[in-house]
């Protein structure tokens, strides 16, 4: 097996030399990687033809292998998303706090790296570079554990990415990558205390929820998402119908689909059968309580499971509300803090919708398919965080930092 210790070691002494890298020095770094993923990209795509061929020998459907699949489209995307990030401001070394004390004390607060960052995820091989890229220019080390479905993949780039750093006078150790695929180098990346600072799990709730309860790293949870749409009383209907189409068929695969829609009573009657055929057309099964039943009897009875599930498929859940107050307590007590959203011309419903939804993203008559790091600006993230302890939402560069107090005196004493 690894040893998971000795990356991070490495890992440790590169993560000096990158938090005192200047940004025009990382910003080097980043276009030569991206200049080189777009050169190597024939190389990239043989090892992801290799995945995706031992994909379909497992039996892996293709919604999945959307997911693993790479084309030149998305190499020369992952070269982007570099780019995009070396455009972005460097947040080391932003004040956050200064203030000079009665007693003469000069106090600042300002970003610094976190250090070293592991980061567990699965499928997506673009997430190899986003990460490098993202943690790199926030001044960090990074080590990654990839699927092992895209171990291919993920090796071609991040031999692309190593270079790009040697190419630039940085240790190539500032991006460690975990090859060995068992779950033993997984569980020992997650006992790294002292030598990785934080732990992020990008992938499906078994993986979250595997690296929550086993690392004694402190862990940034990047949620599933059980998104909701849900369709007010004074709803406009060809919106709802082209945000909900969107939301839920636009990518089935991805977290800030939409899983679960929640409709007023007031409007059912009418609005169900329009949505059914929307939905028929994009092959969606419906999976609805017995109040949408009765309206419309082709869709599938809801099982209490199906209100809380994450397909990443072709179905989606219906709940009929009598109102606001009970769509919001169905939709918090359902869904994972992720994306919500509501279609509605009622103000007051919008502004009551936006304070009592908990979650990372809510959103007023618009597709939860923008929870994502660029469309908020970003540029790549790292993930969609739903915890509430240090960052929320789509992971940016500033979500890699922490702060430190610097403190000037002239001889003060207490």
């Amino acid at each position: 097996m690894t040893d998971i210790l000795e990356l991070g070691k490495q890992a440790k002494l590169a993560s000096r030399q990158c938090g005192l890298l200047g940004e025009t020095q990382k910003n080097k770094v980043l276009e030569l990687a991206a200049k080189k993923l777009v050169e190597n990209t024939d190389k990239i795509l043989k090892a992801n033809m290799e995945d995706i061929t031992a994909a379909r020998q497992k039996g892996m459907n293709e919604i999945m292998i959307d997911r693993l699949a790479l084309d030149k489209e998305r190499v020369a995307g992952m070269a982007l998303g570099l780019l995009q990030v070396a455009a972005l401001k460097d947040p080391v070394g932003e004040l956050v706090l200064m203030e000079k004390r009665p007693n003469g004390l000069e106090i600042m607060n300002c970003r610094v790296p976190l250090g070293v960052v592991g980061i567990i995820y699965e499928s997506r091989p673009n997430v190899t570079a986003d990460a490098f890229g993202l943690c790199f220019k926030a001044g960090n080390a990074v080590i990654l554990k990839g699927g092992s479905d895209a171990v291919q993949s993920n090796s071609a780039i991040v031999d692309v990415l190593c270079a790009s750093l040697e190419s630039c006078g940085i240790l190539k150790t500032a991006l460690q990558f975990v090859r060995d695929t068992k779950r033993e180098a997984a569980l020992a990346l997650m006992k790294l205390n002292g030598y990785v600072d934080v732990l992020i799990p990008r992938g499906g709730a078994g993986l979250i929820r595997s690296v929550v309860e086993n690392s004694t790293v402190p862990v940034i949870e990047t949620g599933t998402g059980n998104c909701h749409v849900y369709v007010d009383e004074s709803a406009d209907f060809d919106m709802a119908l082209n945000i909900i189409e969107n939301a839920k068929t636009s990518r089935l695969s991805v977290c800030n689909a939409c899983e679960s829609l929640v409709v007023h009573r007031a409007v059912a009657e009418n609005f169900l059968p329009l949505l059914e055929q929307r939905l028929c057309e994009k092959q969606i099964v419906m999976r609805a309580d017995e109040k949408a039943r009765t309206i419309c009897n082709s869709m599938e009875e809801a099982l209490e499971e199906d209100f809380a599930k994450e397909y990443l498929g072709r179905m989606v859940s219906i709940k009929v509300v009598e109102d606001i107050s009970e769509a919001i307590q169905h939709i918090n007590h359902y869904n994972t803090g992720h994306s919500e959203t509501i279609i509605t011309k009622d103000y007051a419903n919008a502004r009551r919708f936006l304070r009592e939804i908990d979650a990372a993203a809510v959103y007023v008559n618009a597709s939860t398919r923008f929870t994502d790091g660029e469309e908020f600006g970003f540029g790549a993230e790292i993930g969609i965080s739903t915890q509430k302890l240090h960052a929320r939402g789509p992971m940016g560069l500033k979500a890699l930092t922490t702060t430190k107090y610097m403190v000037f005196g002239d001889g003060q004493i207490r």
